[in-house]
């Protein structure tokens, strides 16, 4: 007879399938066609497209295909409704998100059995994960939505969002967009993925039931063309996109210069890295998890498997041994870990990556076990002795696809992690919690797990950093996204008394410098400008008063070289920064006659008036020196049993290019709160009125600020600008200029998809709510970092 143990060991799984009598009952109500949600009512389309279950490739449902002319209709309908929508008190808006939820959680076998229906992914997955997590988003923006008054003053909704969601968690991803966005009081029009639009259908359903305002939520379905329809959409104040990389870069080249408030969250190629100290069978499941949830098909699935070496061969045996039991089959069988993928297309894809991997010489495995004959299935594989370089450690291939390979020591564990374009996650796994958290600061990513993967909560930021996008979804963090400061009556206009015209061709004589031209101030040297050449710089009365260098393509690379190498001030306490910042005003108060007398010379500015920008100047100063310390982040308060630390950092390398109001309390304005955040600056100071900027370097010098912490290159503003946001060590771009600088920069920045603040109109510096936290917020992007905390 057999033993129990030899019983338990020769157990195989038996199908337990869902039931999906009542999602199929639904899809049968709609076997004509699914309309479009818009203002409140279902709207007939056009042309219908199919949708496909991937796991057997029939269509479960025909869905209409949005025009401009739907979209032109959704716009009008969210716009109408927003100001009513605005306008109602937050607790109001707490109690139609709070009643969402519980809606969701009436009907989450329901949902949950739809989407895997519809994407193909795991039953248990949809049902255990995603659909908790859809209601657990709308309970917790309902509280911010009651909070709003008091958590965020001065602050309020920013009008219609456009949102564009994929497909790989079609109604979490909504969860993560529709609920700050109507928490924080704004009307929504959103398109959901062509491949998964169903559950966002049902969601529109939802909202009908706890009779939400008509025009508040609207669904136009479609492909990409529908999707550049919002994008493009003159009526659209904001654009939320998850998506590719590529389709975000273009998405940012399109909304360059029209004012849309925009967030990216993009492709990812996540570093998931063991020490040979883990617990390597705690660290096995996090790789099941990490790169086989969802079929590999998540932004952050940790894809780069990199292990400490002395534990390579033990953990890869391991991982091995794994993946011989991981089963593939019907989404809708509970007892199936790998679902389908979601499209012909997106399978295609991988087994081409997968055997572009083998040719370039990496070591294929893949478990044993047979495929299901019909549907859209590809096994879990995994790749060794992978090559940083090659093709599937680099390209993001959204699939099963794990690519390992090996590291010596900490520091070459975070170059390898590090070596990406994207910045999106990371895992790290070590029983020295000392090194995981060193290791976390220096991996540049916007999450990363320490001893686990793929967590996330809605109060916890989500979002990347570099070609992973910019903005964060989730927690306070997410909120101010969909937030815009609320516009004082008449403060624009006062401002714009102030501002002086832009500089004239005339202006920019291209004499040969002379001696008595200010020079540029770059690593903390000053130079002559590459061209040679100057501009004369003009009092209130046309007269040359001095002249500044004109410059150039290779005085911004060279400025730009001297702000990367100077890390060391990006390295330093907050404290030490401060007291830097601390000196520097010291010794421009003591200069102030000074500047006074220059700005007088420069603007025609009363002497009094120019004595009250310099003290607000160093009163600024000294604001931003207290602040260099303090700004310090928070602890989320997740549901899981961890320490979630929201940690703001430095971008790096900024480039700002400064307005002409307000001359020197402009420039400091801006420089100042970047530096007290340990970035390093290339400034383009006011083309105007330089010369306020290049006296200040001479401050500089004689203050303690390290040399490429704040470099001065002057001459014509949107020149210079175009070229700082085309450089690719740029990690951040401010901008107060032109309109037509505006969009330059913001087209400028697809490059590498930059972060950029960017305004076109005036403002009046000299008031106190051009200094303070949005500063430093837009100074520094969040790190979440989840710590395992307690049992």
């Amino acid at each position: 007879m057999s033993t129990v143990k030899e019983i338990l060991q020769t157990m195989d799984y038996g199908p337990a399938p869902e039931a999906k009598d009542a999602v199929t009952a639904w899809l049968g109500k709609h076997q004509s066609g699914f309309r479009h949600y818009i203002g409140g009512e279902w709207k007939s389309g056009g042309k219908l497209f199919d949708v496909h279950n991937p796991a057997d490739g029939t269509v479960i449902a025909r869905v209409a295909q949005g025009s401009s002319a739907d979209v032109d209709a959704a716009v009008a309908a969210a716009r109408a409704a927003y100001p009513a929508w605005s306008k109602t008190s937050g607790e109001k808006r707490a109690r139609y998100l709070y009643a969402i939820a519980r809606h969701v959680q009436k009907r989450e076998r329901f949902l949950a059995v739809l989407e895997s229906l519809d994407n193909g992914k795991p039953i248990r997955e949809s049902r255990d994960i995603d659909v908790p997590l859809v209601a657990r988003h709308f309970y917790h923006h309902a509280g911010w939505a009651a909070l709003l008054e008091s958590e965020f003053p001065g602050m309020g909704a920013v009008g219609v969002c456009g949102q564009i969601i994929p497909w790989n968690f079609p109604l979490l991803m909504l969860a993560w967009k529709v609920a700050p966005a109507l928490a924080a009081g704004n009307t929504v029009v959103l398109k959901p993925a062509e491949y998964t639009p169903l559950t966002a259908l049902a969601l529109a359903e939802i909202c009908d039931e706890v009779g939400l305002p008509k025009g508040v939520f609207n669904i136009v379905t479609g492909d990409g063309a529908t999707g550049a329809a919002i994008v493009n959409h003159a009526y659209v104040d904001k654009i939320a996109f998850t998506g590719s990389t590529e389709v975000g870069r273009e998405i940012r080249k399109a909304t360059a210069g029209s004012g849309k408030k925009l967030t990216l969250e993009l492709g990812g190629k996540s570093p998931f890295i063991v020490f040979d100290d883990a617990d390597l069978d705690s660290a096995v499941e996090g790789v099941v998890d990490a790169i086989w949830f969802n079929q590999g098909q998540v932004c952050c699935a940790g894809s780069r498997l990199l292990v400490q070496e002395g534990g390579a061969e033990r953990f890869y045996d391991k991982l091995k041994r794994r993946m011989e039991t991981l089963r593939v089959g019907d989404p809708l069988d509970k007892s199936i870990d790998i679902g389908a993928i979601v499209a012909k297309v997106q399978l295609d894809r991988i087994a081409s990556l997968v055997e572009k991997g083998r040719q370039e010489g990496a070591a294929c495995f893949q478990p044993s076990a047979k495929l299901p004959g019909k549907g859209w299935f590809f096994p879990p594989t995994l790749f060794t002795n992978v090559e940083p370089a090659s093709t599937i450690a680099q390209v993001e291939i959204f699939g099963p696809v794990l690519a390992g390979t090996t590291f010596r020591t900490p520091d070459e564990a975070a170059a390898l992690a590090n070596n990406s374009a994207y910045g999106l996650s990371a895992s790290v796994w070590s029983e020295n919690i000392d090194r995981c958290l060193d290791l976390a600061a220096r991996i540049k990513a916007g999450v990363v797990w320490i001893n686990g993967t793929n967590m996330f909560d809605a109060a916890a930021g989500f979002g990347g950093y570099r070609e992973s996008g910019f903005g964060r979804e989730g927690g306070r963090e997410g909120m101010v996204e969909y937030l815009a400061p609320v516009k004082k009556k008449g403060s624009k206009e006062a401002a714009k008394a102030k501002l002086s015209a832009e500089p004239t061709a005339s202006a920019f004589t291209g004499e040969p410098a002379l001696d008595r031209t200010a020079k540029l101030f770059i690593g903390g040297k000053q130079a002559r400008p590459d061209s040679g050449y100057s501009y004369s710089v003009l009092d209130a009365k046309g007269h040359s008063i001095g002249q500044a260098g004109l410059g150039n393509r290779k005085d911004i690379r060279n400025a730009v070289e001297a702000a990367s190498k100077a890390t060391g001030w990006t390295a330093l306490s907050g404290h030490s920064r401060a007291q830097v910042l601390y000196f520097l005003a010291e010794n421009l108060s003591a200069r102030a006659d000074e500047f006074a007398g220059r700005l007088t010379a420069m603007t025609g500015a009363a002497k009094k008036a120019a004595r009250t920008e310099v003290d607000a100047a160093v009163s600024r100063i000294i604001h931003y020196a207290a602040w260099a310390d303090k700004y310090d982040g928070r602890v989320h308060y997740t549901k899981a049993r961890h320490v979630t630390l929201a940690m703001p950092e430095a971008w790096g390398t900024m480039a700002i290019s400064c307005p002409d109001e307000a001359p020197l309390l402009g420039f400091i304005s801006l420089v100042i709160p970047a530096i007290a955040m340990g970035n390093r600056v290339v400034a383009s100071p006011a083309p105007l009125h330089p010369l306020s900027a290049t006296d200040f370097y001479q401050v500089l010098e004689t203050s303690d600020v390290p040399d490429g912490v704040v470099n001065i290159v002057t001459g014509e503003r949107d020149l210079l600008a175009k070229t700082l946001a085309e450089h690719d060590e740029v990690a951040c771009h401010w901008y107060f200029g032109g309109a037509d600088g505006v969009a330059l920069v913001e087209r400028g920045s697809a490059g590498n998809l930059k972060a950029t603040w960017c305004e076109s109109g005036p403002r009046d510096w000299t008031a106190t709510d051009n200094q303070g936290e949005s500063f430093l917020r837009h100074a520094t992007q969040i790190k979440n970092i989840w710590v395992p905390y307690g049992e």
